[in-house]
């Protein structure tokens, strides 16, 4: 589906307008799976590792085809659709710093060498060690301006992540009701989602509720107490479609919402809208924040809007730049970003909506097609 060769051809674009010789990503990585189409394991909660774990990435270097040095078991059983270049594998008894060495010596003298901002700290040292004399540098410069403006295949596979969680919600706005339990809910949004195609959950599901009923925080995102009436349920969740990820939030009341919760939901959406009306290309992520929080502001309850506006989203959830008061980037055409204003005040209301906004030439549109209307049951 993607032209990786032309992907390739832009990073070695940028790699001579940088000064960059080299770049290193390790095999776990979105940048990798962009640039050649490896793809990622599923993350889990603690480490999984193999035998010389730390020499799992591939070079890239205008030179030669993309060089992967991998461990056995991960160019085995990690590397489903197989590997889009050469490949030397370290089996378990073999010396892994020799290989890396070997490998590392095709590039000659490299003055500057890139890695991913999530290199293993192994990784770099051998890295270091192998090109004593170069200068190491963050390769998101090389790869965020790619990956940031989103092709029309792109496009289209997060749109149908979206779909997938506007599906899920519509599954479970009925089932949200007294006496079910948060843990409940977010077992059947995640089932949901894998039976409409998603790979796994984009992050971890969290519905919890928030009122005056306690002073429950937006810091516990599950729990497995039964929602209760006078209380607001949050939802925050996402679906992965191709390895591209959605993010997605909205909020229903159990019983009468009384007039706060009213107003603040009703100050939430129209700081969605303004956000959204703010977006096009030229205005910075600082303003399309700040024209968002304006509104909750100006409503009296900015004190609880307590994060950021939103933030860039892909093949990682949270990417550069983010939607945020001390980011300046200038919004592109072609860019895709969560829009999540909300007000979390303990003991006494908790409302939020997401979405995931695309930057087109003449303005904002939403990915999400499923609507912010209140939902009390």
């Amino acid at each position: 589906m993607f032209d990786y060769g032309e992907r390739q051809k832009k990073l070695y674009e940028n790699m001579s307008q940088q000064g960059v010789d080299l770049v290193f990503l390790p095999k776990n990585s979105a940048d990798l799976e962009y640039l050649t189409g490896s793809e990622r394991r599923v993350p889990t909660f603690g480490n999984v590792a193999y035998t010389h774990h730390w020499v799992a990435g591939a070079f890239f270097s205008p030179d030669s085809d993309p060089l992967f040095v991998l461990p056995r078991m991960i160019g085995e059983f990690d590397s489903p659709k197989g590997i889009d270049g050469n490949a030397i594998i370290v089996n378990e008894s073999d010396d892994g710093n020799a290989i890396f060495r070997k490998a590392a010596n095709r590039f000659g003298n490299v003055k500057t060498i890139a890695t991913g901002s999530r290199t293993w700290a192994e990784s770099i040292i051998h890295l270091m060690d192998n090109f004593s004399n170069a200068k190491l540098v963050n390769a998101e410069s090389l790869i965020n301006p790619l990956r940031r403006i989103k092709s029309k295949e792109e496009l289209e596979i997060m749109t149908e992540a979206c779909k997938i969680v506007d599906h899920a919600m519509a599954a479970i706005e009925n089932k949200t009701v007294v006496g079910v339990t948060e843990l409940d809910l977010v077992t059947e949004l995640n089932h949901q989602m894998k039976i409409m195609g998603s790979r796994t959950e984009s992050f971890d599901t969290a519905v919890w509720s928030m009122g005056a009923l306690d002073q429950r925080d937006a810091t516990v995102r599950v729990s497995n107490q039964a929602l209760r009436s006078g209380m607001s349920v949050l939802f925050d969740f996402g679906s992965v479609v191709n390895g591209y990820c959605s993010d997605f939030g909205r909020t229903i009341h159990l019983g009468d919402p009384g007039e706060e919760y009213q107003r603040v939901y009703d100050l939430v959406m129209a700081a969605q809208a303004a956000g959204i009306a703010a977006v096009r290309p030229g205005v910075t992520a600082a303003e399309v924040h700040n024209a968002t929080r304006e509104v909750i502001v100006d409503g009296g309850y900015g004190e609880w809007f307590r994060h950021r506006t939103g933030h860039c989203i892909g093949l990682d959830v949270h990417e550069f730049p983010f939607i945020s008061e001390e980011d300046e980037t200038p919004l592109e055409a072609g860019m895709t970003f969560t829009i999540e204003p909300s007000v979390f005040w303990p003991g006494h209301v908790g409302a939020r909506v997401e979405d995931i906004i695309l930057c087109e030439k003449d303005g904002g549109r939403k990915l999400n097609m499923h609507p912010t209307t209140m939902v009390v049951n």
